[in-house]
């Protein structure tokens, strides 16, 4: 675990810690020093204009959380419950999951539900807010016209928020540098709307919060899919029926969205 500068109680981040917990930044009891807001981003599908069966879309989502919020039992009690189901690990791909894919394709269906509800669960009540951007690849000509109309979107989304986004004193935006042309992108339209922004190379098993941008991307694809009857087979078969995945789980984090 890295060290900590404790302030009154609560400790002044200096990076990520081993068990994933989220350190509340710049805290004083009753007064905030510093207003900081993490973003984390995850996308579904590879970057591009090529059209795949598997990947029809490419989705980009941003989990927004305000620093001075703690979260540190919520993440204590997801780390826990999984590793009740023998999960340590941190990095979890729900998507892989669904579909019995690498690391899971020896599991049993109640063994990888098991694991997704828990996922989902810390998805659903920890207190963060999230957006996602979608784009149909069928119909853009090629990576440049996928690049600016994901800009668009994004830029759309920080200029509509612009006021509230302003009002802290710092965002800093956490991105595993995964797609070349999607760090670009998040690097040019959040320096462009913003002095006080950094841009954060980071890992997915250092924070637990990438495992909820993972679920909501996850999320998200599932909608789309259920409500233009795309479901796979597999999704069939872990969900039982789209009308069962909207009642489960699509509804319960509509109150998320940014």
């Amino acid at each position: 675990m890295k060290t900590s500068v404790i302030h009154w109680g609560w400790s002044k981040d200096l990076g990520p810690t081993k068990a994933g917990r989220y350190p509340a930044t710049f805290y004083l009891t009753g007064k905030c020093l510093m207003k900081t807001l993490s973003v984390f981003v995850d996308e579904s599908g590879m970057y591009g204009s090529e059209v795949s069966h598997y990947a029809p879309y490419y989705i980009v989502t941003l989990v927004l959380h305000d620093q001075s919020i703690n979260i540190n039992d919520s993440i204590d009690t997801f780390s826990m419950k999984l590793s009740q189901l023998g999960r340590e690990e941190t990095v979890i791909h729900t998507g892989r999951l669904i579909r019995r894919e690498e690391e899971y394709r020896d599991m049993l269906l109640l063994e990888r539900k098991q694991i997704f509800n828990v996922i989902y669960n810390f998805t659903r009540t920890v207190d963060v807010k999230y957006h996602s951007f979608m784009v149909e690849k069928k119909h853009v000509a090629d990576d440049v016209e996928l690049s600016d109309r994901l800009s668009k979107q994004l830029s759309s989304f920080l200029n509509k928020n612009i006021e509230e986004l302003l009002s802290y004193d710092k965002i800093v935006v956490y991105y595993d540098y995964g797609q070349n042309e999607l760090t670009k992108l998040l690097v040019s339209s959040f320096n462009t709307a913003f002095k006080n922004v950094e841009i954060r190379k980071t890992q997915h098993s250092h924070y637990r919060l990438f495992n909820a941008a993972d679920m909501f991307c996850t999320l998200e694809l599932l909608s789309i899919k259920a409500a233009r009857k795309q479901l796979s087979n597999s999704e069939k078969k872990f969900f039982k029926s789209a009308k069962i995945l909207t009642k489960s789980y699509l509804r319960g984090v509509d109150i998320k969205r940014f």
